[in-house]
Order: structure tokens, then sequence, then C-alpha cells
């Protein structure tokens, strides 16, 4: 995607010094447009932890890097695999919910085990890393592909207005690596020339949607309107959407979906008003592992200032403001999940289904260990 008319994807090797991975630090944005120089896996860790790198997919790909940062910065004489479990059970801890970290991880993990040296892990490391960022890459823009006729369909429906579509947090390229998950249908739509209107979600506590969705959709060009988290059931029921698509950073193979908190509650609007709710997603997202559904999956519940304080912009300085009485008890819970009852359909890489186990895993039926009937 593009930031002012020039392509961007969200992290990157340094194109001087091979040992420098580069992101767009997103704890700046929309106000200014930082590229951060991430040299050792601490700094990986924190750019994880505290959220300059945000997105299932991008996490699995920040990861992953950290892992090559690890190797590149490995002492001499250690012990080589215990060093790897270490530093591989670090990384995976800066965030618990997403399913891609320790899947990344773990792919880099078992894939240097072979591996003879330090130097030769390291290669192999940046190796599998630049693998996982071009397998999401190529999977974000298939769901954009697949997505892309849910909104055409809709379009036909009424052909002399626009398509109203309703997303909840951040899910496109700035959560991935380029195009999106749930914003990549939108894009496609747009570059189409089809008509399409975006109800962003502000999704507090610290404003994704408000202040990365709407930066990246105007950047494009596609009309967006910020709206506070809980307008979006109002106008669900004033008939001003049209459908909602949001990311996933797990879902469950029976089709539960573990989001940003507040999708479980647009899930419910959307079922009361009968309009068509779409979790987008790449397979790096699903559980496999998850036997009953998601409600096992655990839900990262964040530091109390992200809702003690307001961050912003003021007298050309970034900066934050308490908004409540300091001695106030707070939870900060990050994510809820949205039973599968709720999904109208996931939208995948391989195409879209409905949200159960049978159809999901007809459709990645390697993940089986016996034929779905």
């Amino acid at each position: 995607m593009k930031v002012k008319g020039r392509h961007f994807e969200t992290i990157w090797i340094h194109p001087d010094n091979g040992k420098v991975v580069q992101i767009i630090d997103q704890r700046q944005l929309p106000f200014e447009f930082v590229i951060e120089d991430l040299t050792t896996a601490g700094d990986m860790f924190a750019a994880i932890r505290d959220m300059h790198v945000r997105g299932a997919p991008l996490i699995g790909a920040a990861g992953a890097l950290g892992m090559y940062l690890a190797l590149l910065e490995a002492p001499d004489g250690i012990g080589v695999s215990s060093y790897i479990d270490r530093m591989a059970g670090y990384l995976k801890s800066s965030r618990p919910t997403a399913i891609n970290l320790s899947w990344a991880i773990d792919s880099v993990v078992e894939g240097i085990r072979s591996c003879k040296g330090i130097e030769e892990m390291a290669g192999r490391a940046l190796e599998i890393s630049l693998g996982i960022i071009s397998r999401e890459r190529s999977n974000c823009r298939m769901i954009g592909d697949h997505g892309l006729r849910l909104i055409e369909e809709i379009s036909a429906r009424k052909p002399d207005a626009k398509v109203n579509i309703l997303t909840h947090c951040n899910a496109g390229w700035l959560a991935c690596i380029d195009y999106g998950t749930a914003l990549a249908p939108i894009y496609m739509a747009h570059d189409k020339g089809i008509r399409v209107h975006v109800w962003v979600d502000e999704t507090r506590p610290r404003n994704q949607g408000a202040r990365l969705t709407s930066w990246e959709l105007q950047q494009h060009g596609i009309p967006c309107t910020v709206i506070t988290d809980n307008a979006g059931g109002y106008l669900m029921n004033r008939g001003e959407v049209d459908m909602v698509i949001v990311g996933s950073d797990r879902a469950s193979p029976d089709g539960d979906i573990v989001n940003k908190v507040g999708t479980y509650l647009k899930a419910l609007a959307a079922k009361d008003n009968n309009i068509p709710f779409y979790a987008a997603l790449p397979s790096s997202s699903i559980d496999w592992q998850l036997e009953n559904g998601a409600m096992s999956t655990p839900v990262e519940e964040r530091h109390r200032d992200e809702i003690l304080y307001v961050e912003g912009w003021s007298d050309d300085k970034p900066g934050r403001v308490m908004i409540m009485p300091e001695e106030s008890a707070i939870v900060n819970i990050g994510f809820d999940i949205t039973p599968a009852r709720l999904v109208t359909a996931i939208i995948t890489e391989r195409g879209i289904t409905k949200a159960n186990k049978i159809d999901i895993l007809n459709l990645f039926p390697e993940k089986n260990q016996k034929p779905v009937t």
C-alpha cells in the first residue's frame, strides 16, 4: 500500500545493513511517520509488546525476525539448543493472544535445528522469516480477491448507492505486511471502481481504528467515517451498514473468532439486524490445536494506563492526558471471543467458508487426520 504515493510494507530488512530490521513505528501514527531500526531480540520484544508493530500476521513476521536477530547476537560458547528455546519463549511472551506469533517462531525454530553452527542458523532463520513475509503478503492479496465478490454482490443489489462497510480495530496493511485482511477486499473494491464507504470504530482504548484504519484508508482515497465504538449498532438499526468485516488474532477450527475487544458486541448487533458479519484471516491465524472452540484462548490483559490516559497531539508534539481519577479500578481486557454462530462466514486465502469445523477443514484438508463428512 502507499504512504503519500510511495509504496511501503510494514517490516523489512534494512537495504544497506542485513543485520537491521526496519519497521513503521505505529505508535506515532497518524501524527508522524517514523521508521524504526531494530538490532536485537530485545528491541523486537519491546516493539511487539509495546505495539510499535501490531496485528496478527505482522507480529508473526516480527517474531520470526526476532529469532534471526537473537541468533545474530548469540554469545560465544553458549549452549545453542537451550539458547534457541529460551529466546523463542522470550519472544512468544511479548503478546500471548495472537497465534501467528508462536506459529512463526516455531517455524523458525523447527527450520534451524538441523543447521550446523550459529552463522548457518542465522542465515536459515532469515530465509524462513522472509518466506513467512512473502506468504502472508500473498495470503492477504488472496483474501482480498475472495472477499471482493461479497462487496460486488451487495453493490449489484444497490447499483446507484455506495456499499457501507463497518470494521472494528485495524486489520489493514498496517496489521499485516501488505493489503491487510479485513481491509483487503475494500481496497480491491475501491480500485475496481465500486463505491464503498467505511464506518471505522474508534476502537478504545488505543484507538487503532481512529488512528490507523482511518489514516490508511485516507492514504488510499477511500471514503471513511470514524464513529465511537458504541455507535455501530445504532447505525445498523438505521439501515446504514451493509456488512461488517473484521480481522482475527486467533480462530478455532470450529469457527470462533478472537479479535479486539468489542468485536463480539458488533457481531451481536449485526445478528439482530440481519447484517452479514465476516471475519477475514489467513490460515496462520487458525489455532488448529483448539479442540472445542476458542474459549480456552489466553486473552491478553494490558496495562491500566491505556485506559487511564488518552494519547494525542497537542502543541506540535505527542502527549497524553489523564481522563479519570487516578485511583480508579481498571481492567484492560484486550480481546474478546465471538462464537461461530454469530459469524456469517470466514474469508481465507483459499476462499470463503462457513464458520464450522466441517467446512473449515474441508477447505484445509491437510489439517485433518481423517476425512471430514
